[in-house]
């Protein structure tokens, strides 16, 4: 059988989710029939804002928190552009503390910030394995009291945990800001904002099977921030710009649907990865997993990062696989096109040989499609 008659494997769900039928029934009509502004004063623009609170509500009441709470944005780069300008502008932060390993919307947002000198820029030690070095946080914490802290809850490439907790009640002990880029956990993990000590959490919809171009910003009461958006009083005059309504239907449903299902998704998802595990390591003798990916039960069950030490290549084994209508990455998807390799990964290891693939999972995955994928790797390496 050729390559061109077998049926695609879609693996790097870290990037993006396909839209689950559900949520774009849901949106449907607003994309075909109703087109009101809902910023508008007359009744269909009336009726338009009723649908974008509505879908504020939704979401507030998921993550346990108040409408007031939630705001709409482009997706989790915008949220996370709006809360760290927002605090070195007119915040009165001057530190910025985060890892090496975080996402760029963090890191080259912070770093830009820093360059032009409104704040200082301070990275917390990581271990081999990806792991923060709590005590070196704390340390950072005392000698730079009322920072902000910005540490992802679920690193996208290596699949490591934040204790969100442990990280909170340092913040809280120093009087920090916390603020946690939760993109990959948001809608695979519950988010109780009532038990949680974060001021600032994100999420994007096309991550958990919902629409691209859409996100939101958590920012917990009394923790105020300032727009990144201007030219219109929409947001309740924190983000300017005519508001996605089919976009906000569409986040809404998909986080509704996710933490429906959670638990079945999580348990199916898990049993997908757990069999990979177990197929490559039979398959593949010596290869290793980045970060804390291989252990099931102790990361982002929906990311694995394979290293392949006998392949000098990595470009070149994506390449075969895509040619097998194998979709996997080299890395964060944001980078792609480029030939910058991934920085999770140079900072962890720099002097690492071999090619690193992650695999990135969901619901729709099955096990026969890692059989698939485990015959084809071993056709090309």
């Amino acid at each position: 059988m050729t390559s061109s008659n077998k049926t695609s494997i879609y693996l790097d769900n870290a990037a993006t989710t396909p839209v689950d039928p559900l949520v774009w029934q849901e949106m449907q009509p607003y994309l075909e029939e109703f087109t009101a502004n809902p910023s508008s004063i007359h009744s269909h623009g009336r009726k338009a804002k009723v649908i974008v609170e509505k879908a504020r509500k939704t979401i507030a009441t998921l993550l346990n928190a108040a409408p007031s709470e939630i705001f709409f944005t482009s997706g989790g780069t915008e949220a996370d552009n709006t809360v760290i300008q927002s605090a070195v502008l007119h915040g009165g932060i001057k530190t910025i503390i985060t890892s090496p390993l975080e996402h760029h919307a963090v890191l080259h947002t912070a770093e830009y910030w820093h360059q032009l000198g409104f704040a200082e820029l301070k990275y917390v030690r990581v271990n081999a394995m990806g792991d923060v070095d709590l005590e070196h946080l704390e340390n950072l914490l005392a000698a730079s009291p009322k920072a902000l802290v910005s540490l992802m809850h679920g690193n996208n490439e290596i699949g490591n945990l934040l204790d969100l907790h442990a990280v909170g009640k340092l913040c809280d002990q120093y009087g920090a800001l916390f603020h946690s880029d939760t993109v990959q956990t948001m809608g695979h993990f519950t988010h109780d904002t009532q038990t949680l000590p974060v001021h600032f959490m994100v999420g994007a919809g096309h991550k958990f099977h919902g629409p691209k171009g859409i996100g939101f910003l958590y920012a917990k009461s009394g923790s105020a921030f300032s727009p990144l958006m201007h030219g219109g009083a929409q947001e309740r005059n924190q983000r300017g710009g005519t508001e996605n309504v089919y976009g906000m239907v569409g986040i809404a449903k998909a986080l509704a649907l996710a933490y429906e299902q959670m638990a079945e998704h999580e348990a199916h998802i898990k049993g997908i990865k757990a069999y990979f595990i177990e197929q490559l390591a039979i398959s593949f003798p010596g290869i290793e997993f980045n970060g804390r990916s291989g252990e099931v039960e102790n990361s982002l069950y929906t990311v694995l990062n394979v290293r392949f030490p006998t392949i000098a290549d990595g470009d070149m084994l994506l390449f075969k696989l895509d040619i097998e209508k194998i979709s996997a990455s080299g890395g964060s998807a944001c980078s792609s096109g480029t030939s910058v390799g991934s920085h999770v990964l140079t900072a962890l290891n720099p002097q690492a040989q071999g090619a690193a693939v992650r695999f990135s999972f969901s619901k729709n995955n099955t096990r026969e499609e890692i059989d698939r994928v485990i015959e084809v790797l071993k056709t090309v390496i």
